[in-house]
């Protein structure tokens, strides 16, 4: 398959990602009497990657985040040429879809952006967490993410199920983590949002980048000793 083909699926699947998951969290969690609250938004977002994992994971490995590709490479499973392609696809998908949420969010009466489904710590924690409860919380769960999608994926896995458990898993991580950092495990989620909130994220976009990278290559660093003992 060639770059650009790649590049495309990525960008689709950040775009889906980003309107889809952040779409339930701007749109319809706190929507009267019928919010779906962050139970909702912790399934819309494992169903954007479950959906285009099948839908496009098949043409460009369905990475959509950052943090995932960069895992992926220090696994030994991604090439290094491919790494920042990748990453412009992604956060340039992602940024699309934030801004195609924003022209939709924007059309209601009295609209305020707010946090705009952003991520942070301190008072842009949606728990008020601190700075070092935030940095774990991205750094694990992102160790986390990135072990269930090597695990899943792997040869000795049940063949066409790894989409369901990458799906799943990135739920039950917006299950955990939502209250602490609003879940990124995603800078270009991180990276989409914070450019449309009316708040101080992006000066906080660091951590989204920083905690959510060192947790993908522990867990590629990782992994390559359970698959060295295959």
């Amino acid at each position: 398959m060639s770059l650009v083909k790649k590049m495309g699926a990525e960008f689709f699947g950040t775009f889906w990602l980003v309107l889809g998951g952040c779409g339930a969290a701007v749109l319809a969690a706190g929507f009267p009497e019928m919010g779906i609250g962050f139970i909702g938004v912790s399934f819309a977002f494992g169903l954007t990657v479950l959906t285009m994992a099948y839908a496009v994971g098949h043409i460009s490995g369905g990475h959509f985040n950052p943090a995932v590709s960069f895992g992926l490479w220090s696994a030994g499973k991604f090439e290094t040429k491919e790494l920042l392609p990748y990453i412009a696809a992604q956060v340039i998908g992602g940024v699309a879809g934030a801004a195609v949420l924003y022209l939709i969010a924007s059309g209601q009466a009295g609209f305020v952006a707010g946090g705009f489904a952003s991520n942070g710590f301190a008072e842009l924690s949606p728990g008020k967490y601190s700075l070092a409860s935030v940095v774990i919380t991205e750094v694990v769960m992102t160790f986390m993410f990135l072990f269930i999608i090597l695990g899943a994926t792997n040869k000795n896995a049940p063949a066409g199920f790894a989409g369901i458990a990458i799906g799943l898993g990135l739920t039950l991580i917006h299950l955990i983590s939502i209250p602490v950092s609003n879940t990124s495990v995603n800078p270009a989620r991180s990276t989409a949002a914070a450019l449309f909130a009316d708040t101080a994220a992006l000066g906080q976009l660091w951590v989204f980048w920083v905690a959510p990278i060192v947790g993908a290559v522990i867990a590629g660093v990782v992994w390559k000793f359970f698959e060295s003992e295959e």
